[in-house]
């Protein structure tokens, strides 16, 4: 089983990262994280990267429900979501599979909570 979603799509990466946004505000997701990977190498280590991005994002009344049916869950929150550009004029996002993450968690509830939250990221990229 794969632990994540992708699609990758022609457009300059600025583009990516706003249809990206706008998709997950359209399924309820909020971006509460956000770490800009070229950079923090550049700054950090002097090291140049590829444009790559991780957005955290979170479904706020989905996580309620999770942590409700699984208190630690949190240590699994948010959903990370991919950009990186993978040649000039074209990026890559991928999203976690909240399905394949929580299988270390023996909670059928979790477990359907989870295939929500898969649903919805896979709309996400079908957005895009």
């Amino acid at each position: 089983m794969s632990y994540y979603f992708s699609k990758t799509i022609d457009a300059r990466f600025e583009e990516a990262v706003a249809r990206t946004r706008e998709a997950l505000t359209l399924e309820g997701f909020g971006v509460i994280t956000e770490i800009d990977v070229q950079k923090t190498f550049k700054s950090k280590i002097g090291v140049d990267f590829r444009p790559y991005l991780i957005l955290g994002a979170c479904n706020p009344a989905m996580a309620h429900e999770a942590l409700q049916v699984e208190d630690k869950v949190g240590t699994m929150l948010p959903c990370n979501v991919v950009l990186q550009e993978r040649a000039e004029g074209r990026v890559e996002i991928a999203a976690i599979d909240p399905v394949a993450s929580m299988q270390a968690i023996e909670n059928p509830g979790l477990t359907q909570k989870a295939a929500a939250v898969a649903r919805k990221l896979q709309s996400v990229l079908e957005r895009i």
